[in-house]
Parts: structure tokens; C-alpha cells; sequence
């Protein structure tokens, strides 16, 4: 049976990083499909329905951000955003718009890498049907059925809240969310600003699912932004 490559569309305008992300992709195995301008990446991405788009903010024609919007109008392919920007406003600005996740030039090419079969991988499972609904990250499980939660091996009690949340990092174990994507999901639109509600349970959370909690393995704090459930890579 022959393996699918997965095809990548890069939208970014600058010279040298189309060539360090060309060679970066290309040697690892990927299949590439590049645009200089945001107006382009959105034509490219309809032609090619790529499996993943990294994409600049900086562009000459368009925000990022706009780009962003207008893939996520018809598209849940995962985006990754590669900008010189590293201010906190815009990289929430762009994960809350749906980008997957955020990389600030200057990156080295395993940690694109390593972003990139995250993001493929959360994508693959997201798509797949599963008869029993069993989510497992390292040595954490959770069985959606029976409301259960592991940690390697051991039953683990939690409140509905605690639980409601675990499940939103869980099914989107990976990506990066927001303060506000998760007290939308968990709580409502109407606790979108109020952080000290998630503080409290991502304290209360680490306790109960880390082995160091002041050090953890799996419930990572992504400073001023949110958190993210991370995988093994």
C-alpha cells in the first residue's frame, strides 16, 4: 500500500526562510506547496487542500490573521503560525482566531518538525471515528464512557469541572489553547475573562495528575497565553 506524504503549504514572503522551510520540509519528507502573499495562500490552500499550512503574519498583501479567518471559514486543516512577532497579544490574537499553534522566528528544524506531526497527528485523530471513545496521553487515560480517568494505571477522582477540562486539553492534547478558548468550552462565553477560575483548577488538576506538580510533565503552562496538554514529542 502506498504511504500518503502529507503536503504542507507554506504563505511566507521572506526569501531566505522560504528557502530554510523548502529544504527543512523537503528532507524530512514532505510535500511542498509555497505562497508569497495571503491572498495566493488562500487560492493555494483551495487548490491543493493541504494537510497542514505554516504561515507567516507579516505578509504584504494581508494580515495573518485575516488568512487565518478565512481558512478556518471552510477549513479544519491545522495551521501553525511562524512569525518574527513574539508579543502575547499576537499570538493569542492568532490561536484565538483557530490557528493550532504559534513558533517565533528564529526556530530550529526539529522543533518545526516536532510542531508539525503534532499538529498532523492531532488532526488524524480528530478525523477518526472511534467505537470506543478511549483518550490516552503517556500516562494519562480518559474513557469518555465511563467517565473515568488513569494516571499510569490508577484510577484518578475528579470533579465535574476538573473532569470537563481535562477532557478539552485531552482532545486537543498538542495544541495550544487559550485562557479564553478554555473558559469558553469549560465554563461559557460568559466567563471568557475571568483566568483565576482556570488557575484554580490547573492547580488543583497538577495535583491530582502529576507526579511533580511544580514541574509538570503534562499540564504546561504556555506564559501569558494558556496551556497546553503536551504529547511525548
Amino acid at each position: 500500500m502506498t504511504e500518503v506524504i502529507p503536503r504542507i503549504l507554506v504563505v511566507e514572503d521572506e526569501p531566505q526562510m522560504q528557502k530554510f522551510l523548502r529544504a527543512s520540509l523537503t528532507s524530512h519528507g514532505y510535500r511542498v506547496v509555497e505562497s508569497a502573499t495571503g491572498g495566493d495562500g488562500l487560492m493555494q490552500a483551495q487548490t491543493h487542500n493541504p494537510d497542514l499550512v505554516l504561515l507567516d503574519l507579516g505578509l504584504p498583501d494581508m494580515d495573518g490573521l485575516e488568512v487565518t479567518k478565512g481558512l478556518r471559514a471552510w477549513t479544519a486543516t491545522p495551521i501553525i503560525v511562524i512569525s518574527a512577532r513574539g508579543q502575547e497579544e499576537d499570538k493569542i490574537r492568532a490561536l484565538d482566531e483557530g490557528a493550532d499553534d504559534y513558533l517565533t522566528k528564529p526556530f530550529s528544524t526539529g522543533e518545526l518538525m516536532a510542531r508539525i506531526r503534532v499538529a498532523l497527528r492531532h488532526a488524524m485523530r480528530s478525523g477518526l471515528e472511534r467505537a470506543e471513545p478511549v483518550l490516552e496521553v503517556g500516562g494519562l487515560k480518559m474513557d469518555l464512557d465511563k467517565r473515568q480517568v488513569f494516571v499510569e494505571g490508577a484510577e484518578v477522582h475528579l470533579t465535574p469541572i476538573e473532569y470537563k477540562l481535562l477532557t478539552v486539553l485531552m482532545k486537543n492534547a498538542g495544541k495550544v489553547l487559550t485562557h479564553r478558548q478554555l473558559l469558553k468550552e469549560v465554563w461559557g462565553p460568559a466567563y471568557a475573562t475571568q483566568t483565576q477560575y482556570l488557575r484554580v483548577y490547573m492547580v488543583q488538576l497538577r495535583h491530582k495528575l502529576e507526579r511533580e506538580p511544580a514541574r509538570p510533565r503534562y499540564l504546561v503552562t504556555e506564559p501569558g497565553i494558556g496551556y497546553r496538554l503536551k504529547t511525548e514529542d
